[in-house]
């Protein structure tokens, strides 16, 4: 059986690593990594347990203790209420990362539903994420659907 757990503080090397894994991924190699102790010392900041606006779900890789196999991390975002979120929490999904050779094992899975599960002991009732086309079927198989409003993004 796999277990997921929330992060600590002390993740926040392995969290970053595995971000920049994937994004790597997705960009291409990125020679620029000035990022990395910057994200690293937010996370050690923000991943205050249960309570925090930032959460990550992990899973160990079996064969090394202490460095991660898969993330999923996630925050929670405060809106005006309406009538389907009466108290305004949004949660958002990013950096859901696996490592390569850990890849098909139900790493992703786990993380997302130990994620999935924090989201629910908060409150929030909406989860958002941006899906690749590798990962859309898992999320796709926990329930997420496509919305029909196209992102955009201001960058400042």
């Amino acid at each position: 059986m796999i277990t997921a757990r929330l992060a600590t503080p002390e993740d926040a090397p392995e969290l970053v690593r595995l971000r920049k894994l994937m994004l790597d991924e997705y960009l291409g190699a990125q020679e620029d990594t000035a990022w990395m102790p910057v994200a690293e010392k937010m996370l050690r900041t923000k991943l205050v347990g249960e309570e925090g606006q930032l959460a990550a779900a992990v899973v160990e890789r079996p064969d090394t203790p202490g460095r991660l196999a898969a993330c999923a991390v996630g925050t929670v975002e405060y809106r005006l209420g309406g009538a389907e979120n009466p108290l305004g929490l949004a949660g958002y999904v990013f950096s859901v990362a696996t490592e390569p050779e850990m890849r098909r094992r139900g790493y992703s899975r786990a993380c997302m539903q130990e994620l999935i599960a924090w989201f629910r002991r908060r409150g929030v009732r909406k989860v958002d994420l941006r899906a690749s086309a590798e990962g859309e079927p898992l999320y796709a198989s926990l329930g997420f659907v496509r919305t029909p409003d196209p992102a955009m993004r201001l960058s400042l």
